[in-house]
């Protein structure tokens, strides 16, 4: 598969209604997919990329880095955001201003003013990695959205109700693909399906996932 093969044609963002209170804004993102590759190249050379472990001991597919206040982390404590990056022992990077910037727009966009994020999770998919259903909630104020955008290869994205066996919706979500989503909305079961092997001319055979949220 090679990603993207009109890359080339103009961008033409529109706004795709998932449910009450979920849009995907497509390609919202892909004008801005220079200054945020290079942002994510500078937070990850302080941060690494790394693959973290779950509670129960599980490596997780996805390998991880943060940015902004705080840092979501999973270990055999539990999951939880905190300051510092267990790996360093250091603050995690400050948050890049095209990404905040384009965090902000991007909720505005879907009907959510003024959001703030203070968390950013940089996900790198290589082939067959996946994020199984599950839930954000660990943030401390559930009435600020999540702002998730993705980069490079095409990937499934899952959107499922607020119980973890109701059916959940597949949406493709190509590069530069932003997904919103808040208010009745915010607590949904979501995950990806497994990637694809391909190739991309921006993140070459991934796909690259910042999910910008409010912890506290």
């Amino acid at each position: 598969m090679t990603a993207d093969l009109f890359d080339d044609l103009p961008v033409q963002p529109s706004s795709e209604t998932i449910d009450d209170g979920a849009v995907v804004l497509r390609q919202f993102a892909k004008e801005r997919e220079n200054a945020v590759m290079a942002a994510i190249q500078w937070v990850t050379e302080s941060a690494p990329l790394r693959h973290m472990q779950t509670p129960g001991g599980h490596t997780m597919s996805v390998a991880m880095s943060c940015c902004g206040e705080l840092g979501w982390v999973t270990d055999a404590r539990g999951y939880r955001y905190q300051s510092a990056d267990p790996c360093t022992g250091k603050p995690w990077p400050s948050m890049p201003d095209v990404f905040e910037r384009l965090a902000r727009e991007a909720a505005d966009a879907a009907g959510y003013r003024d959001f703030c994020p203070d968390a950013c999770l940089i996900n790198r998919y290589e082939p067959g990695a996946k994020m199984g259903l599950h839930q954000d909630k660990n943030e401390s104020d559930f009435e600020q959205p999540i702002v998730s955008v993705s980069l490079g290869l095409p990937q499934v994205f899952q959107f499922g109700g607020l119980k973890r066996n109701e059916r959940p919706v597949n949406i493709t979500l190509a590069h530069g693909d932003v997904v919103v989503w808040g208010g009745p909305s915010r607590l949904r079961y979501h995950g990806v399906l497994r990637l694809k092997t391909g190739s991309h001319p921006l993140t070459g055979a991934c796909r690259y996932n910042l999910t910008f949220r409010r912890a506290r």
